[in-house]
């Protein structure tokens, strides 16, 4: 049988985000747009995925502290859960550990090195993944283990059955673009730089990292036993 994820959608109602979910995850996937402040009736799932936002752990937003607590009551029911950007963060976060901003931003394609923990198995310990975040693991949660980094800084973590990574292994060049052209903000040679290197090229050197979603679905199938619903 598929197992059952739920995605905790904190993108603002972005439409890529369960597009590029769904064509990752093998899964029936169950879509919450928690940001909009929906959330699960209960914990009968199988897994949890965690998306990212344009929002920061740390604002001082109800459905911010939503998640976090419907997080921690996932944790504490052994769902396996994975975080990507600021789900990463968020899981982090729920944990103990630290987020704080960068002082400035990882933004376009990235070499991130893993560990060798079995979330990158079939993943080359060198790899190429798509980045854009301003904030950052700073301090991890007691008991966790970093399993990915780069010159930025902490790109990974596991704490028993939950993982964060920082990057957007589901992203494809459509996403990429429209993310980059989104940060106004920013310089403009900034964003032309980055939207000039992604490429069908580039695109295709990320492809590997996108073994992570198979490697997390096979961790969700393989649990002892489901999770009880409340």
């Amino acid at each position: 049988m598929r197992p059952r994820i739920a995605l905790l959608d904190a993108s603002h109602g972005d439409p890529n985000t369960p597009r590029n979910f769904r064509r990752e995850l093998d899964a029936d996937l169950s879509v919450f747009g928690v940001s909009e402040g929906r959330f699960p009736e209960g914990y009968g799932f199988d897994g949890i995925v965690v998306s990212g936002s344009r929002s920061s752990v740390y604002d001082d937003e109800p459905w911010i502290e939503a998640t976090r607590e419907w997080v921690r009551g996932a944790i504490e029911r052994d769902l396996p859960a994975l975080g990507i950007c600021w789900g990463h963060q968020l899981l982090a976060d729920a944990l103990g550990g630290t987020v704080e901003p960068m002082g400035e931003y990882e933004l376009g394609y990235r070499t991130v090195e893993h560990a060798g923990d079995d979330i990158f198995e079939g993943v080359p310990e060198s790899f190429t993944v798509f980045t854009t975040h301003s904030d950052a693991v700073t301090e991890l949660p007691d008991g966790a283990d970093r399993i990915a980094e780069n010159d930025y800084g902490i790109h990974g973590f596991r704490h028993d059955r939950v993982w964060g990574l920082q990057s957007h292994p589901e992203y494809d060049p459509e996403t990429a673009e429209d993310v980059v052209r989104g940060k106004d903000h920013l310089p403009e040679e900034k964003i032309e730089s980055v939207c000039t290197d992604i490429t069908e090229e580039r695109y295709a050197e990320a492809l590997a990292a996108k073994d992570i979603f198979e490697n997390f679905r096979r961790a969700v199938t393989h649990r002892p036993e489901p999770a009880a619903d409340d």
